[in-house]
């Protein structure tokens, strides 16, 4: 198939004008319906994009789209844009799924759409595909919003109205990646949910907690009682059923204020402020000397 003028598409457009390309590249692949590509290309020749935030593709699903395209071929053509780095070659926008599950039924070429991105604009479609899938795990939906505001400047609230989600939605994925790594693997292989990841942020010591959680099948309210005590207990003892004296329930607007500061600065961040007073203290929590650094430097501005 010969190869049709590529579609120039103005750099800086925003979340949502990009929405619509992420909805052409991503119908499903057993309605048939045929989206004319502008080019078929050697699989060899297509690469997967290296900030992509999806790491992880379940092996039995790729194997079950393997399978459909060996029968019916790709239905819908993969998004790419020339690879910046090697001429001739394409880098995946969207479609990474399909181009694996192409070399799988061992398929010579695939169909490409070619788009005129930006680095940035390529991220943006990345994940904006990558959140709507329901198979994506907490730690790498959080991951994709963190790389969107830190790297790029995007707001809580843009990517809120764009992606369809709330605020708090994105703030409390965000604040996530403040957990130690142990805790986040533990998420990723779905030994924790996302609430009981929440109720862990704030702890001092998440990773053993984690650990007791997983041991004893707690529930997320269980385990918010547990963060809130301050405690690590044995194996065998109680989840106490009430906060201690002082882990009491904060108001919503120091709760929001937090997760907005958390969001942000990517670090935990706890305010102590006690209703009716004047003062108190806040309390940031970094995991590593590179966010040390970082949050150095932003005092230091």
């Amino acid at each position: 198939m010969s190869s049709k003028k590529v579609q120039n598409r103005g750099l800086g457009r925003g979340l949502s004008a990009l929405m619509a390309d992420v909805n052409e590249a991503n119908p499903r692949q057993d309605t048939g319906k045929m989206v004319q590509p502008d080019m078929m290309v050697p699989v060899e020749k297509v690469h997967p994009n290296p900030n992509q935030p999806r790491r992880h593709f379940e092996s039995d699903a790729l194997s079950d789209l393997s399978r459909s395209i060996a029968e019916k071929g790709i239905i819908q053509p993969l998004i790419v844009r020339r690879n910046p780095n090697r001429d001739g070659d394409f880098e995946i926008v969207a479609g990474e799924r399909r181009w694996r599950a192409a070399q799988m039924a061992k398929l010579h070429e695939i169909p490409v759409i070619v788009r005129d991105f930006d680095d940035t604009e390529v991220l943006e479609v990345a994940i904006i595909e990558n959140v709507q899938r329901a198979d994506l795990n907490p730690v790498e939906e959080a991951t994709g919003y963190s790389q969107l505001m830190t790297k790029f400047g995007h707001t809580q609230e843009k990517l809120a109205d764009v992606l369809g989600k709330s605020r708090s939605h994105i703030a409390n994925a965000v604040r996530l990646l403040n957990l130690p790594e142990e805790v986040l693997t533990y998420l990723r292989d779905g030994r924790l949910t996302s609430g009981h990841a929440r109720a862990l942020v704030a702890a001092n010591d998440p990773a053993t907690l984690a650990r007791q959680v997983i041991h004893r099948s707690l529930s997320v309210r269980e385990t918010e009682k547990l963060a809130k005590s301050g405690e690590t207990p044995d194996k065998g003892s109680k989840v106490p059923s009430t906060p201690s004296a002082n882990s009491k329930q904060k108001d919503a607007d120091t709760k929001a204020l937090e997760d907005d500061l958390s969001a942000n600065l990517s670090m935990a961040v706890m305010i102590d402020h006690r209703p009716g007073q004047e003062h108190g203290q806040m309390t940031i929590r970094y995991t590593s000397l590179e966010q040390l650094d970082r949050l150095i430097g932003l005092l230091s501005v």
